[in-house]
């Protein structure tokens, strides 16, 4: 079964983008099958890795991007999925295994004019097509808004993992204590439609710090997020094995550059000229935060 993951926090802002691109691209590279669907509707991801040209074709119709499952309602999630998404200039696969589902500014009328069928509700919709392509990838992830409306419910309804990304202040800890509080809330509304099969529904399982400067000291910060984490988990609204993780992903220069590029960070080495000592960067805090969260298994 394809482990399914969504990162969030109801603070903006924090890398989250920057963070599940490289961090799907590092799975990839490790020679995972991932697909990553995108439920933003900045549409940040989609344009990062489809680069414009490809992006606008589909903006320009709404044809394959991920509104169209709901609105006209025709089509089928797996005739949406960009497979090997990362092209180089010619067309050729950079990074075969990293799939994509695309969004585009549209998406924004599933908050606002989208009705839909109460008995059927947007999040069962995507789950019910989601179940038919998992078997086919080891990760699915979800990049999702800094709320939990309903482009965010079809990625946590979906999912049985939630990462937050964070940054070393005080934002982060009140965005992350109302995710918490919203979360529950979702589950609440939404118990009647989940199935035996889906597995529990999704908790935190892991803080990512993120886009850290060199010389900020984390360790304030990091105290006062493991104390709201072990209230929650005390009160059973966050995973039992939930945790900080040890990974803590720095601030490069190459990490703007890739977008500019429409690559991975992974993707593009020879430029990662921000090494620190023994010639450590940024590539590889992804490659170590990928492998944590596959050791991170949830029980």
């Amino acid at each position: 079964m394809a482990r399914k993951i969504s990162f969030i926090n109801y603070k903006g802002g924090v890398g989250k983008t920057s963070l599940i691109v490289n961090t799907a691209a590092a799975l990839a590279k490790l020679g995972h099958r991932v697909l990553l669907c995108d439920f933003d509707t900045q549409s940040n991801t989609s344009i990062w890795l489809l680069r414009l040209e490809r992006w606008n074709q589909i903006n320009a119709t709404g044809e394959g991007s991920v509104y169209s499952l709901f609105d006209p309602g025709r089509a089928q999630l797996r005739d949406l999925v960009v497979k090997d998404v990362v092209e180089g200039k010619a067309g050729e696969k950079l990074l075969p295994g990293l799939d994509l589902v695309p969004t585009t500014f549209n998406l924004v009328d599933l908050e606002n004019e989208f009705t839909g069928d109460p008995k059927r509700p947007h999040y069962l919709v995507f789950q019910e097509q989601l179940a038919a392509i998992e078997a086919g990838y080891d990760f699915i992830l979800f990049d999702c808004p800094p709320n939990i409306l309903r482009a965010s419910q079809c990625g946590i309804f979906s999912s049985n993992e939630i990462y937050v990304p964070v940054n070393p202040d005080a934002l982060s800890l009140i965005g992350f204590t109302l995710l918490v509080e919203k979360l529950g809330k979702f589950h609440q509304l939404s118990a009647s439609f989940r199935r035996a099969a889906m597995g529990a529904p999704a908790q935190v399982q892991g803080l990512v710090f993120n886009a850290v400067k060199t010389g900020v000291d984390i360790e304030v910060p990091k105290m006062r997020l493991q104390l709201r984490l072990n209230q929650f988990r005390a009160a059973k609204r966050a995973a039992p094995a939930a945790k900080i993780l040890r990974t803590q992903v720095r601030d490069a220069m190459v990490v703007r550059r890739a977008v500019a590029l429409g690559l991975p960070v992974v993707l593009v080495g020879s430029e990662a000229t921000d090494a620190g000592p023994g010639g450590d960067n940024v590539i590889n805090d992804y490659r170590r935060l990928a492998a944590e969260i596959i050791q991170h298994l949830v029980p």
